[in-house]
């Protein structure tokens, strides 16, 4: 038994050796248990996938010849990913994909290896909004709370650095872009909107299932058939004319068996009449009331004397019972024994038994155990062919829709020797964050292989796309927010390089004013540092102006100052949304507050500290009495004004406890 750390403590330490490899962990004792038990781990999945179940290699084929082959397939140099296929291939294992009515002495097969070359995405990416986060129901359900929303399927997960998968991709795009195949794009819409995952596992399937597999089939074929009569020249035509085999016709014949409508109804397996005549038979003799009006009155005979009636029912999955009514002296549950009889349950004052005569019936006639078996046929057969369906599960193709009608278009070029860097600045709502996503997402879509919205394009192979755009702020991580931002921008400068795509909007604003400053002008003089070769492709958004005008940031070609244009038409604010070279030499932040409905006195106070504050005068409080207030004072200085300070008499003292004092007091 090998000796491991805590399960907890080791996923802890290991997410920080793979996620912060510069994090010191004090104790040696925790770190030499980790290496430790990761090298076990690396043996483990090497063990797990020299050991799996590989069809396609001969039986005979020895260790070294599959330790050959494998070893072109996955490098067997990164013990991250080996790690990862032997827990792979654990889970196949477990859950007996494929495989759950075999022996268990079956392994799950494999059926091929696909080498995919990805481009680098880190999580906070998604903030271009590539996919639609929601809300899971129950954050419990998952560990981040979110389930995916409407997600491009598996092509947007993947961005792929291989010209031949885009290549492809493209042709296909084209061919659906073109007027001429309007209609063909329709009816393929219409028959993909069927196609989804089917029951990793047969075995508790529902009518529900059954109806879904029965349409997702039943589009496959009509896909398939759309697409012969297009040209075969296209890679992806070809692989669905050929790899959407006659299996799938098959497969639709047997499930059209299947008679949902009732199925669903009765909530149970019911397949159609004229399928199995012994079924049909056994149907139309329990459809007989004479039949079984005989069996009741035989049963009565047996009954005692005090039962003035029976019948016998049939109930779905449950079979043939006998229906007594309840007798005045049956109060408690021991009252409704019978001898020879097995009680089953009470319903509106009838009492339902199991006889010998109903457990014939149920062995002569119950179409429980008929059509499951039935069912469980069915299932065979399907799982016999349960590569054609995979085949048809992951062809999936993005679709893309226009959202919004008016858009400014802006350019951007970034070359080897100039602008890599690229620092935008502009009031807040000008569309500095458009701008920003709009390359992101551009830049994606050309990953994925698809066309992207611009005049033209020349896009090479990116190897990541780094974002440091929205912060993740959550009780459960256990981080600040500005925390947060700083691993962020760490990941953007630790990983990038000459072929990646840097996006920074406005980092440094969780913290004080100099501290964040200071950070910011740190990081672009990292990157400018890189040249000429290794300085990633840089867009930063800041409203930090001082970080140019204060001369923080070196001379150099890569680095492009950019603002996006507005106007002022009197005292309002005009977005032009247009980007050109330049500083902005305000943030309008006063103008913005008016857009956004602040009250105009607020607004007007904000301007005048800020101007007090940037000329350096003293800020003074404008804090001023009521009118109320007011005006108690003013009386009591008339009163005090009055008063004659030459009469002997003048009770000074008096005045001041009846009239000052509590009116200071106030």
């Amino acid at each position: 038994m090998v000796d491991t750390p805590d399960n907890h403590e080791l996923h802890l330490l290991t997410r920080i050796q793979e996620v912060s490899p510069h994090v010191i962990i004090t104790s040696a004792k925790q770190e030499r248990c980790m290496t430790r038990y990761l090298q076990e781990l690396l043996e483990v999945g090497k063990q797990r996938l020299l050991s799996a179940n590989l069809p396609f290699l001969p039986s005979c084929i020895s260790d070294r010849d599959r330790m050959s082959y494998l070893s072109s397939c996955i490098s067997f140099d990164s013990p991250l990913m080996l790690r990862a296929v032997g827990a792979l291939l654990k889970c196949l294992d477990r859950r007996r994909v494929g495989v759950e009515l075999e022996d268990s002495s079956v392994g799950v097969p494999i059926l091929q290896f696909h080498a995919y070359t990805v481009v680098c995405i880190d999580r906070d990416t998604y903030v271009l909004q590539i996919f639609k986060s929601e809300l899971h129901p129950s954050v419990y359900k998952l560990q981040s709370g979110e389930k995916e929303g409407l997600s491009l399927y598996l092509w947007f997960l993947r961005p792929t650095q291989d010209l031949a998968v885009l290549h492809r991709r493209q042709e296909v795009i084209r061919f659906f872009t073109s007027p001429c195949n309007l209609d063909v794009l329709t009816t393929l819409q219409s028959s993909l909107r069927n196609i989804r995952n089917i029951p990793m596992s047969l075995s508790n399937t529902k009518a529900t299932d059954w109806q879904s597999i029965y349409k997702m089939v039943y589009s496959a074929v009509c896909i398939r058939d759309t697409v012969r009569h297009l040209p075969q020249s296209i890679q992806l035509f070809c692989d669905i004319s050929e790899g959407f085999s006659d299996d799938l016709h098959y497969i639709a014949s047997l499930i059209s068996r299947v008679d949902f409508e009732t199925s669903l109804a009765e909530n149970r397996f019911t397949i159609k009449p004229n399928v199995d005549p012994a079924i049909d038979e056994k149907r139309k003799m329990m459809g007989l009331s004479d039949f079984l009006t005989d069996v009741a009155r035989r049963e009565l005979e047996h009954l005692d004397p005090r039962i003035p009636s029976c019948c016998v029912i049939y109930i779905p999955l449950i079979g043939f019972l006998l229906s007594l009514p309840r007798l005045p002296s049956m109060l408690e549950k021991e009252d409704f024994e019978i001898e020879g009889l097995d009680f089953m349950f009470l319903s509106e004052d009838r009492l339902h038994y199991r006889s010998q005569r109903t457990r014939e019936l149920d062995d002569l006639m119950g179409d429980l155990h008929m059509e499951t078996a039935v069912m469980t046929q069915l299932q065979s057969a399907i799982l016999e062919r349960s590569s054609s369906l995979y085949k048809v599960c992951v062809h999936h193709h993005p679709l893309l829709e226009l959202c919004s009608p008016v858009f400014v278009a802006n350019s951007f070029h970034s070359s080897e020797s100039e602008g890599r860097v690229k620092i935008i600045t502009g009031p807040n709502s000008s569309g500095k964050s458009i701008y920003l996503k709009q390359v992101g997402l551009i830049v994606f879509m050309a990953l994925i292989g698809s066309d992207v919205p611009a005049k033209e394009a020349e896009i090479g192979l990116v190897d990541g796309i780094f974002t440091r755009m929205q912060s993740r702020e959550s009780v459960s991580v256990g981080l600040s927010t500005f925390m947060i931002d700083l691993n962020q921008m760490a990941q953007a400068l630790n990983s990038s390089t000459g072929n990646s795509l840097v996006l920074i909007d406005e980092f440094g604003k969780g913290t004080n004013t100099v501290d964040g400053l200071s950070l910011l002008a740190a990081s672009i003089c990292h990157w400018l540092r890189k040249a000429p070769v290794d300085v990633p492709h840089v867009l930063l958004a800041t409203n930090f102006h001082s970080v140019l005008q204060l001369g923080l940031l070196p001379s150099s070609s890569l680095l492009s100052l950019l603002t996006l244009e507005t106007a002022v038409d009197g005292d309002e604010l005009v977005f032009l949304y247009q980007l050109k070279d330049g500083i902005c030499q305000s943030s309008y932040a006063a103008n913005i507050a008016t857009l956004a409905g602040l009250p105009t006195c607020l607004v007007q106070r904000g301007v005048e500290v800020s101007e007090l504050y940037r000329t350096g005068r003293p800020i003074k409080r404008t804090d001023k009495a009521s009118s109320d207030e007011q005006a108690k004072c003013r009386s009591v200085v008339e009163k005090f004004l009055s008063l004659d300070l030459d009469d002997k008499d003048l009770d000074l003292q008096a005045f001041m406890k009846d009239e000052l004092l509590p009116s200071a007091g106030e």
